[in-house]
């Protein structure tokens, strides 16, 4: 552990990077009016911080800049105990009552623009998804759209069309018997095909539902990998990349979506923010960068993540108050809209 003055040598650091990008002098720390220690004081101070492996000292220039274990000491140490005088009010991300995806998309956009970062919101796990509710309409004598509701207000619609005038009493028999059958179904469980072939009905019925099947089957073969990516062009700018390999390493992170979900499930069983700095991340795209992910859910189930990525000079106490708050509104939309179904 470090010392008080120590740590308030390091926190001056690390706010003097984010703020400038340039390494931060001892003359600088010197004529700041938090700091009461004499110059020497200073750079011994700073010298021990260095030797601790919390700083770094650039041969072209005489400041000192963060390392990611300076950053981890930071988040781990110095943020609990200024988030208790309350740096900023938490953000204010209202959400309307709408469909849960909308609610998500609007998430992650308010994110990025109160950080300036990358926010990515990853869309509750299909395991968790239920249908709640099944329309099959008549749009016309040779076209039926059938509309699924889930269980997290997500939407889907297919339309299907016909050699021939569909008729309206089958349609209304296939929408009672699609919603006895299959609402509190998972979306992605074994036996939805099964409902939809059911050997007992008459061959009619039978083609008939067999030929729905689609908007179900595809609804489980879509749910998996949804993310809501807002702000890639902030991240993209010239100055946060080292070098250009940093920069495709990342894009490639963003196309493979199976991929970052991963990297975001760790989060998952994380009862409190998730951080990781730099090279703790796994995947060698995030390891020049810093992670800050929460969960948000049910209060017995976590059903995705709220996150930014950023440089690792980014905004830590900022970036953290606004991924908790984000995490917390939409765990609360949530609960809403579970328990209206």
């Amino acid at each position: 552990m470090l010392t008080a003055r120590q740590e308030l040598l390091l926190a001056k650091v690390i706010d003097g990077f984010a703020a400038g990008g340039q390494p931060v002098a001892s003359k600088a720390l010197a004529a700041d009016d938090d700091v009461t220690a004499g110059p020497s004081t200073i750079r011994n101070e700073l010298a021990v911080l260095e030797e601790q492996g919390l700083l770094a000292h650039p041969h072209t220039s005489a400041g000192r800049i963060p390392t990611d274990a300076g950053y981890r000491y930071y988040v781990d140490h110095i943020l609990p105990a200024r988030r208790s005088t309350a740096l900023e009010p938490a953000p204010a991300l209202t959400l309307a009552r709408r469909e849960v995806d909308e609610a998500m998309r609007v998430t992650s956009e308010t994110l990025s623009q109160i950080t300036d970062l990358l926010a990515i919101v990853s869309a509750p796990p299909i395991q968790t998804t239920t249908i709640r509710h099944v329309e099959v309409l008549v749009l016309q004598p040779q076209v039926l759209m059938v509309v699924v509701i889930t269980s997290t207000g997500g939407v889907s619609k297919r339309l299907f069309t016909y050699d021939r005038p569909v008729d309206a009493g089958l349609a209304e028999w296939a929408a009672s018997y699609l919603n006895e059958a299959l609402v509190g179904r998972g979306v992605g469980a074994r036996t939805l095909r099964s409902r939809l072939t059911d050997p007992t009905l008459p061959p009619t019925e039978r083609s008939f539902l067999e030929g729905l099947a689609p908007a179900f089957t595809e609804l489980a073969d879509t749910a998996e990998d949804t993310l809501y990516v807002e702000g890639t062009a902030r991240l993209l700018a010239e100055h946060r990349f080292q070098d250009v390999s940093q920069l495709n390493a990342l894009l490639d992170l963003l196309e493979r979506r199976v991929t970052l979900l991963g990297v975001l499930s760790q989060a998952l069983d994380q009862r409190d923010l998730y951080v990781r700095i730099g090279a703790e991340n796994e995947a060698p795209a995030l390891q020049g960068l810093s992670l800050v992910a929460a969960n948000y859910g049910l209060p017995q189930r976590n059903l995705g993540t709220v996150s930014v990525i950023g440089p690792t000079a980014m905004d830590y106490a900022g970036a953290m108050i606004a991924v908790r708050a984000a995490a917390l509104e939409l765990s609360h939309f949530i609960e809403d809209v579970y328990g209206a179904g």
